[in-house]
């Protein structure tokens, strides 16, 4: 079989002040019809660059060299016209953020018509019909009308899907996917690839897809490419990838990676340090300042992309590659796996709370009018929402985006009485609270951290200020004192102190999610208010940041509300779990009751979705399949939220499924008699609210 694409020795460079910046460096891969090439690496490995590079949509300063041949055509050296009859008909591409790639003036419709006739000159109703079955094809429901609407009109799982349309509109032979599924929920992401698995089987087409989810890749790709420094260090067939890495660089990012099907909670096996800058790239191997194996040859000279002895298709670019067995040279690892914390004693009922939250509410007006303001009603956006945490326990909070999270995230942090419910911190009840000093003394017990570490750290102050700032504010006086506490807290999240006086922009991502950290432990509280703190970081510096959150916990007896997407770092994380759907808790208790026997039709189906990085596994496992959107939060339902979207609902009937619409299920302790991990039976407070499920 012949390749549809072939790129050879691409080279990409681009002009900077501070010298030539090598993006991309030696690619070489082929791509055959109906298969998935999964490209994985940290930011800044030329992943994106790869495949704007074969799209020809880099800037006129990118100096581009090498071979991207397209059937018998040659691409690279075509100008922007020529280029243009290629990309969106032979080359299809989808874009991580689809809103912004999505013209907001236009409607969807209008959008999808133009990428048509602009390659087959179809007649406008013509393109109209064949964009209305794209609409079907990719499962958003009455496509007819769904033409007319505009992409603020769409949620983010149906904008990507739209963008996928749009990519295979013209029966592409390469459709390239740059992180589709980036900042999306498990249930969507799931939607998402099944969609994307369905346009390569219609299609024909070759499938790039850039991630940096190694589950993923794991699920949907054939071959694998994984990619450091601009260059590719090891390609091989998704399993053998899996089952043998050979490259130290792959063994790093595959250890740091948590999983939702494991119970043991040893700690993730960061890859240290960062990966060099394009700019001044080391003489040797890329990787050798951070690889544990690093001999003296791997610096004189860097490696070749080399096959295996015996493997033609699996290639490594290690000098050890040879002494690699199971993830270890002479039966010692690569990486060190570290020794799990011993388990502590089952005491949760002896420890105080640190938080509880009783029956909280919340909702917002709906409003309409420009001058003349009315209510047209009301947005549910939390209702009777119960949380308890215990002193140096983790409660993971999940559900899919629009549930009600963040509201009650809000509400915590606000320290005001709630519209409803009661909530209590340390002992301490807020709506009690009436003295500023009062709020101030009780604001130092909760601190939260951000998803964006940059976006919360002011760029125009030095870290010691950032650190020094709630210091200032708690009234810790001494200029000397305030200094030293500064120098402890860079410390204690793993910082040199001597760094303190640099700016947020001279730290990593990883490093300005520490800082953030080291702040919100300022002033010494009982609890930190994690709101996805990891989610934006590559998965090597991700292990880091959690293994740290572990130490400090362990160290100071901190408590955790842990809020995430993905369930497998809550897996890892949390000692408890609440699941949240439209604003209501409906199952909640130990994690190992929760993840190892799920009660709920709504957390089965999150569970199914979470892509689990073992090939074998993740193609052998059921998923359920979520079908439509969150409802709308504006009216109180009469009866369960999920009715419209739940799989066991579909196989009632009568007075069970009438049941379900006309009466509120509530949170409650069940006997399921059920199968848990590790043979711990299930106690009394893993709760679900669900009128059927576990027969009740």
């Amino acid at each position: 079989m012949n390749p549809v694409l072939s790129v050879r020795d691409l080279h990409v460079t681009f002009p900077s002040e501070a010298g030539p910046v090598r993006a991309v460096r030696g690619v070489d891969f082929d791509l055959l019809p109906g298969r998935t090439l999964g490209v994985v690496g940290e930011s800044g490995s030329g992943k994106s660059v790869t495949s704007l590079a074969v799209m020809g949509l880099l800037p006129g300063t990118a100096d581009v060299t090498g071979s991207i041949r397209l059937g018998g055509d040659e691409l690279v050296g075509l100008g922007d016209r020529a280029l243009s009859r290629v990309r969106g008909r032979d080359i299809g591409m989808v874009f991580q953020d689809p809103l912004s790639s999505l013209t907001p003036i236009f409607t969807v419709g209008d959008q999808l018509v133009e990428a048509i006739r602009t390659h087959r000159g179809l007649s406008r109703p013509a393109a109209r019909s064949r964009a209305a079955e794209l609409l079907d094809m990719v499962g958003i429901p009455d496509p007819e009308r769904r033409l007319r609407s505009f992409p603020h009109e769409f949620s983010g799982g149906m904008r990507q899907r739209v963008m996928i349309a749009t990519a295979i509109a013209n029966d592409p032979k390469v459709i390239i996917a740059d992180e589709p599924t980036t900042a999306l929920d498990v249930t969507v992401q799931a939607q998402v690839l099944d969609v994307l698995k369905l346009a390569r089987d219609e299609t024909g087409a070759a499938v790039v897809l850039i991630t940096h989810d190694l589950g993923v890749v794991a699920g949907t790709a054939d071959d694998v490419l994984v990619m450091y420094a601009g260059r590719p260090v090891e390609t091989a067939p998704v399993q053998d990838l899996f089952d043998a890495p050979r490259m130290p660089y792959t063994l790093g990012l595959l250890g740091a990676v948590p999983r939702v099907d494991s119970v043991d909670r040893r700690p993730l096996v960061p890859v240290p340090g960062s990966p060099p800058t394009p700019v001044a790239l080391p003489a040797g191997c890329a990787f050798a300042d951070r690889c544990p194996v690093a001999v003296d040859a791997c610096r004189g000279a860097e490696p070749p992309l080399l096959p295996l002895p015996g493997s033609p298709a699996h290639a490594a670019a290690c000098v050890r590659t040879g002494e690699i067995v199971d993830g270890a040279i002479g039966g010692r690892p690569v990486f060190g796996v570290p020794e799990a914390p011993a388990a502590g004693p089952d005491d949760r009922d002896r420890r105080e709370p640190v938080l509880s939250v009783q029956h909280l509410r919340r909702s917002y007006p709906l409003m309409t009018g420009s001058l003349i303001r009315r209510r047209i009603g009301t947005v549910h956006a939390v209702s009777d929402v119960d949380l308890d945490i215990r002193r140096g326990e983790t409660l993971g909070l999940v559900g899919e985006s629009g549930c009600g999270k963040t509201t009650t995230l809000l509400e915590l942090m606000n320290l005001r009485p709630p519209e409803g419910g009661r909530i209590e911190i340390a002992g301490t009840d807020v709506a009690t609270v009436r003295r500023s000093a009062d709020r101030a003394a009780l604001r130092r017990e909760i601190q939260i951290v951000f998803q964006d570490p940059m976006g919360a750290l002011d760029p125009r102050m030095t870290v010691a200020d950032i650190l020094a700032e709630p210091l200032r504010a708690a009234g810790r006086p001494g200029r000397d004192r305030i200094a030293a506490r500064v120098d402890e807290l860079m410390a204690m999240v793993g910082l040199d102190p001597a760094h303190a006086e640099r700016f947020p922009a001279a730290f990593s991502g990883g490093q300005r999610q520490r800082i953030g950290i080291a702040r919100a432990l300022a002033c010494e509280p009982s609890l930190l208010v994690l709101d996805e703190p990891v989610s934006a970081l590559d998965v090597s510096v991700q292990a880091g940041v959690l293994n740290l959150l572990a130490g400090l916990q362990r160290e100071l007896g901190l408590s955790y509300l842990f809020v995430a997407h993905d369930l497998s770092v809550v897996r890892h994380v949390a000692d408890r779990v609440a699941v949240m759907y439209l604003g209501r808790i409906v199952e909640s208790g130990s994690v190992a009751d929760v993840f190892g026997n799920p009660r709920h039709p709504y957390t089965q189906a999150l569970l199914s979705a979470v892509p689990v990085p073992d090939p074998r596994v993740e193609r052998s496992r059921e998923r359920i399949v979520l079908t439509g959107d969150l409802p709308s939060p504006t009216g109180e339902p009469a009866g369960c939220a999920f009715v419209g979207r739940c799989p066991l609902a579909r196989t009632l009937s009568g007075a069970e499924l009438d049941r379900c619409r006309t009466e509120i299920p509530l949170l409650a302790a069940k006997d399921d008699g059920g199968d848990h991990t590790g043979g711990v039976p299930a106690r009394g407070d893993h709760r679900n609210a669900c009128h059927h499920a576990n027969g009740s």
